[in-house]
């Protein structure tokens, strides 16, 4: 709560940066009157509540049900432990969506048609900042708190969870900020912007009103539906999973998941080809209404296979994971952390062809018969493929939730310490006839959070490939405002235009730059979170580590999330700014290249981070080698991947979407004053826009670097034995 509390008013300082923009665009340069200037602001502001609401909500809903699935576990059945965070997941998964479809069908119905569109492009860059802030700086949070907690393991031998270590209390914070919080609002913000995308393609490249409103019809009524797909697949899997194995004593926790994400994508296939036939079986030549619903499934099938591709690379039962294990027991945490590495490359590669594979499918039906409707088909074509991908929202939000609540309520079993409560037994056998064995809990909560581990892995390509499928019609959307309806400056879209190609190159160098600076912030984080605790865990004569040395090691967290966050934005923000000033069409190139070199880099750390982690949940579950070189070495190669997969890959998601938003008006703002004033102004701007990015590109490194010649260090460094003696 403190944390989203301090989120809250860091957000609102970022909302003035934009703000300013939207009035400067709308206000300034289009000339609309006060009322809808301050509408326009108003929905950005909405969408920033909207994105922090379902977060807030997310960590409340999942705070419940990690305690509850911790006591499920001293049942020893594996059902409840399963059922519990499943069912948080899907009430999270069902809200947001359901709110998404509620504030954008209002801007639709309520909001008059001259206006609309603006308000929903205020309404998209609101959201989409609100995800950016809350997935970086919940993700930089989590993994510093991470981090910290898991070394101490290898420093002290201590048990996973220890209550006396005071990283522990921030580790399960952290799993809230990054892992409840950040993906509910990355879901949110994924689900709207896709639906922007489509809805500003419409309106820019559909000529007949027509045609308009009947395309937005079946959009808004397949998001409908798809909702009550989810529903239903949810109800009909959970009936499924309960009677077989709802008195098992054994089950395994990713059958149920996967028969759920694939139930799901069969019940809205055959939604998809119902509602098209109803609504728009008229369209065009008669067959319009199987092809794009073709198209759509393209993108549906896509979040079923995906998952399972990424469960090849990052499952417990995955021979990449095992191979990870079989490196580090004979060469340790350095070819443990090169197994990883390489099944992140590997993932990437596949992940990459399959989605090739689909947006070419989607790519051969609109040329059958599209274009006479519409300008550039095949880009609705990959638009619709992302809006498929979302089509089991409910349940993608549903099975990443699944793994903060396994996670976490791992560490409640443990900071409880039941098992040191006198008479606990005869207790809970009294109040709540249960014959409690506290092993076979603790290892039922341990494989939940492997399955729970598989299934975030699973989630995060799914986001991540949405973001840049979605991201390819906005782009298209700029283009087509650019040359006026494609018919001006086609030949600046190309290689032999300077400019572009200079672009592409510069999008590549952004996105190696937030890698770096999103785990710096981590790195240096982490150092001051090891620091503390090593100076101040007392391991004799305690049972829990105090009220005050937990706290600390929050405000460390919260401390160097909030200044990662502030660097990476405002070099996000004016180089933005900076490159839609500097050309328009560089801008074009710098917004195709940060997609392209964003997924790939996504996934592969995604990956790579899920294989390390699962690596050693083989060790510690089905090897029981906890407290061996073995488990040391897995461990590093956790920590080592904890910022892979939790901080830089799935941040890139909302990076991506807002720059290519913000984009939108940070370029037609520069054509226009370019128009007005010439292009000297707009260059002269560009170069003070992008020194000052330059400043915070030093701030988030250099600025940030560890300094070795701290007193604290040193100090730390020769009590650290003292400490953990008592002393």
């Amino acid at each position: 709560k403190t944390y989203l509390i301090t989120q809250g008013k860091f957000l609102l300082i970022l909302e003035a940066f934009i703000g300013v923009i939207i009035v400067l665009y709308f206000g300034v340069l289009l000339k609309f009157d006060t009322a809808k200037v301050v509408t326009i602001l108003a929905f950005s502001l909405i969408g920033i509540g909207g994105s922090y609401g379902v977060a807030w909500f997310g960590m409340r809903i999942n705070t419940f049900a990690n305690s509850r699935t911790a006591f499920a576990s001293l049942a020893g059945k594996p059902f409840p432990v399963y059922a519990i965070p499943l069912k948080a997941g899907m009430s999270v998964g069902m809200l947001l969506i359901s709110v998404e479809l509620f504030l954008m069908l209002c801007i639709l119905l309520f909001i008059p048609g001259d206006y609309a569109g603006p308000c929903f492009i205020g309404f998209a860059i609101g959201e989409s900042l609100g995800a950016a802030a809350l997935r970086i700086a919940g993700g930089i949070f989590t993994k510093i708190a991470d981090i910290g907690s898991d070394l101490m393991k290898i420093v002290f031998n201590i048990k996973e969870d220890d209550a006396r270590n005071p990283g522990v209390i921030a580790d399960c914070t952290g799993d809230n900020a990054g892992d409840s919080v950040g993906p509910s609002a990355d879901g949110f913000e994924t689900y709207g912007v896709t639906g922007v995308a489509l809805i500003s393609f419409i309106l820019l490249a559909v000529k007949e009103p027509a045609v308009q409103v009947q395309l937005l019809v079946w959009i808004f009524t397949m998001r409908v539906l798809m909702i009550v797909a989810s529903g239903v697949s949810y109800l009909l899997n959970d009936v499924r999973a309960r009677a077989k194995y709802g008195t098992a004593t054994r089950m395994n926790f990713e059958a149920p998941l996967t028969s759920l994400v694939w139930l799901t994508s069969i019940v809205s296939v055959l939604l998809t080809y119902f509602a098209s036939w109803e609504l728009i079986h008229d369209l065009g030549d008669g067959t319009l209404w199987w092809k794009l619903s073709t198209v759509i499934t393209c993108g549906t099938l896509a979040g079923a296979i995906i998952p399972e591709l990424v469960k090849i690379f990052t499952s417990t039962e995955s021979g990449h994971v095992r191979e990870v294990v079989t490196s580090a027991r004979e060469g340790g945490a350095s070819l443990g952390i090169l197994s990883g590495l390489v099944a992140g490359n590997f993932s990437a590669y596949w992940l990459g062809m399959v989605i090739v594979v689909l947006m070419g499918i989607a790519y051969t039906v609109s040329t059958a018969g599209l274009g006479v409707l519409m300008a550039a088909p095949a880009v609705f074509a990959f638009g619709l493929v992302a809006f498929g991908f979302l089509g089991m929202g409910p349940v993608t939000i549903a099975v990443d939730s699944y793994g903060p609540v396994t996670d976490n309520a791992q560490s409640v079993f443990e900071l409880s310490l039941i098992e040191q409560i006198p008479d606990v037994k005869p207790a809970l056998k009294r109040d709540h006839g249960i014959e409690v064995n506290f092993e076979a809990a603790k290892h039922l909560l341990e494989e939940n959070d492997g399955a729970g581990n598989t299934f975030k892995a699973t989630a995060k390509p799914v986001l991540i490939g949405t973001a840049v499928v979605g991201a390819t019609t906005m782009i298209f959307s700029i283009i087509v405002v650019l040359t006026h309806g494609l018919t001006q400056n086609l030949d600046k879209l190309s290689l032999l235009h300077p400019p572009f190609l200079l672009g592409l190159v510069t999008g590549g160098a952004v996105i190696y730059w937030f890698t770096g600076a999103s785990m710096q912030a981590v790195t240096t984080g982490a150092y001051r979170a090891v620091e503390f605790i090593k100076a101040n865990i007392r391991l004799e004569g305690a049972t829990k580590a105090s009220v005050s040395d937990s706290k600390r090691v929050v405000e460390i967290c919260t401390q160097y999330a909030q200044k990662g966050m502030f660097n990476i934005f405002l070099v996000v923000f004016f180089s933005t700014l900076a490159f839609a000033f500097l050309e328009p069409y560089f801008f074009i190139g710098y917004l195709m290249s940060i997609a392209v070199f964003g997924l790939y880099q996504a996934v592969f750390m995604a990956n790579a981070g899920g294989a390390w982690d699962n690596a050693k949940k083989i060790v510690e579950v089905d090897l029981k080698e906890k407290g061996t070189a073995l488990h040391a070495a897995t461990v590093i190669g956790d920590t080592v991947g904890d910022p892979f997969k939790d901080t830089s890959s799935v941040a890139m998601n909302p990076v991506i979407k807002f720059t290519t938003l913000f984009g939108l008006l940070a370029v037609e703002l520069a054509v226009t004053l370019a128009a007005e004033s010439g292009p000297s102004l707009t260059r002269a701007l560009a170069a003070i826009f992008f020194a000052v990015s330059l400043v915070f590109v030093w701030r988030s490194f250099y600025a940030m670097r560890i300094r070795s010649s701290s007193p604290v260090a040193g100090a730390s460094a020769g009590r650290v034995s003292a400490v953990a003696r008592g002393k």
